[in-house]
């Protein structure tokens, strides 16, 4: 299985915490001699996986960004649900999804990420086209949530879509031009928010498969949200109306 990039210290360490044995090596700023950059070194060694001291401009090259913090990551990719069917057999109670319908900021996919693991979502589900991966980027933005929420691409997102309403999953998908507000929608049974691209919205077919719509009630001067802030004021919610119903 191929290697994966890690960097920044949330994903490095969380990778450590949690799956220390798929980490194969670890390359840190030789320069760096702070207490967090002492703390990482010590967990990789008690852990037996081998760190290596370099220069930073070869972590610059190597992630092609300055933002790696000092640390980079070769691990193997884990083993999270391979595919839907799998991911809704497993699980016990109401299911609740996050659908990204078209997410082309890597930061606002870590961001998004990061919010589905706080409130305990399922999954995160994203179509192959018109999306931006889940690339270093968007896993360091992620703070670990990359490691622990299974993302799951497909093919045509309005065919699954389709699938989830077979098993009775309510589709609700959020708009600005929604007639019912957030507040009125149903999310203590089994849920997934549909959220649009950060210009565009939900494409046409997306909207369309759709069982509910709703906003998100705005009181101040600026119209909508950033896609990862919405999603987490949603899912949110979503969590609130599901205290003391799932298993």
């Amino acid at each position: 299985m191929k290697n994966k990039m890690i960097f920044g210290f949330h994903a490095v360490t969380s990778r450590l915490r949690h799956e220390s044995q798929s980490v194969e090596e670890i390359f840190v700023d030789a320069e760096r001699n702070d207490g967090r950059m002492k703390d990482l070194i010590a967990n990789a060694k008690a852990a037996g996986v081998r760190v290596m001291p370099v220069e930073a401009a070869r972590l610059d090259k190597i992630t092609g960004t300055r933002r790696h913090q000092g640390v980079i990551a070769f691990a193997s990719q884990l083993a999270l649900a391979r595919n839907l069917d799998e991911l809704l057999d497993a699980i016990e109670g109401p299911p609740l999804l996050l659908i990204l319908d078209g997410i082309t900021d890597p930061h606002n996919l870590g961001a998004c990420l990061r919010v589905a693991d706080g409130v305990g979502a399922h999954a995160v589900i994203v179509p192959k086209d018109r999306a931006v991966g889940l690339n270093a980027t968007a896993a360091k933005v992620a703070s670990g949530a990359a490691e622990t929420v299974p993302y799951i691409t497909v093919t045509n997102l309005a065919r699954t879509m389709r699938e989830l309403k077979e098993r009775d999953i309510l589709l609700i998908g959020t708009t600005d031009d929604a007639d019912k507000g957030l507040y009125e929608a149903d999310f203590s049974g089994p849920a997934a928010l549909v959220m649009g691209s950060e210009g565009e919205g939900m494409r046409r077919l997306t909207r369309e498969t759709c069982d509910v719509l709703v906003s998100i009630p705005m009181f101040g001067s600026v119209e909508s949200l950033n896609v990862s802030v919405a999603s987490g004021v949603c899912l949110y919610e979503a969590r609130r109306q599901r205290i003391g119903r799932d298993s």
